[in-house]
This record gives C-alpha cells, structure tokens and sequence, in this order.
C-alpha cells in the first residue's frame, strides 16, 4: 500500500486537542490542500476562513451543538461557499460538492501531517449558519459548509474499518436477492 492510501484509510475524527498552537506555515499548507481540490468547470467557489483566536474559538464552540469540541481547538477551518463564483441554475448547487471536495482534502492533509480534526456541519442548518455568520461578520452571499476544528491530538484515537464489500457494485446495480 502507498503511503497516500494509508493516510485515506487511517484518518480519523479527533475531537480532544492538546494546546499547542499550529504554525501559520502549517496552516497555510493546509489551505492550498484544500484549494487543491477539484471543482465544477473550475469556479472554485470556497472561500476559507481560518480561526486561530481562542475567543472566537470559544464563540464557535459555545453556538453550534455539535462543534463543542472548536473551544480546545487549535484552529478551526471554516469552509464557505460564494454564491458570486457559483454556476446557474442547477449549477448553483454545485459549490456544496466543490467545497465538500475541499474540506475532504483539508481532512486528508491535516491527518498527513499528524494533526488531527473533526468536520461539523453548519449547512444546510439555518440556526447553524446564522450563528457563524454572526460570529465571523460573513456578508451576503457567503454560505458556512462547515467548521472544521483542529489541532494536536490528546490522544491517539484509533480508525475503524468502513469498507462494506455489501455496498460495492460491478457493472451496475445488482439486487442482493437476484444475483445475475
């Protein structure tokens, strides 16, 4: 196995941080991760906002019921889309997978470098967006997909295998009760 497929594999939800603080270099590393990611005729529609303030921290933590854990974090990345850099129509949708995309390759890359994280939801949550909106001054047009808190894990939390063989498909959708 690549070392690659490994990190994928072995990445894990850390909900418990020590206090030791992250690098603006790591950060930023961080960020060109995420904004490497692939995207819908290339809008690239995120905007990435990175928390390193533990007030502000705390304001996140205490407003969202399932990113408690945001106040002991390091850092938090919050994913948003901008609905300006967004298709039309149908196409207007298409920010959730492109920034999905990138909050994926954040997770991947802060596992990479032996940091650990948790993505919580703030969309499609009206109560959720309201309060990071509030707390982080977004404007108009500037939607949270999440926040993702981050930092030095407390503790070495163990992955779990999640591969189902029941859910793979070769060449099309196959009826478990009609095997041809």
């Amino acid at each position: 196995m690549n070392e690659t497929i490994d990190i994928i594999l072995n990445r894990k939800s850390v909900r418990k941080f020590t206090d030791t603080p992250l690098s603006k270099q790591q950060l930023t590393t961080l960020a060109r991760a995420a904004m490497a990611a692939p995207t819908a005729v290339n809008r690239q529609p995120w905007e990435i906002i990175i928390v390193t303030g533990q007030a502000l921290l705390k304001k996140l933590g205490a407003a969202l019921p399932h990113a408690k854990m945001t106040a002991g974090a390091a850092a938090a990345f919050v994913i948003c889309g901008n609905m300006e850099r967004t298709g039309e129509g149908v196409e207007r949708e298409l920010w959730i997978q492109d920034c999905s995309a990138a909050s994926e390759n954040l997770l991947i890359a802060v596992a990479s470098m032996g940091l650990g994280a948790v993505w919580t939801a703030a969309f499609p949550f009206e109560d959720r967006m309201a309060s990071v909106r509030q707390i982080l001054g977004l404007p108009e047009g500037i939607v949270p997909l999440n926040v993702i808190p981050m930092g030095y894990a407390v503790a070495e939390v163990r992955g779990h295998d999640k591969f189902d063989g029941a859910r793979l498909h070769w060449e099309g959708w196959k009826f478990r009760d009609n095997p041809q």
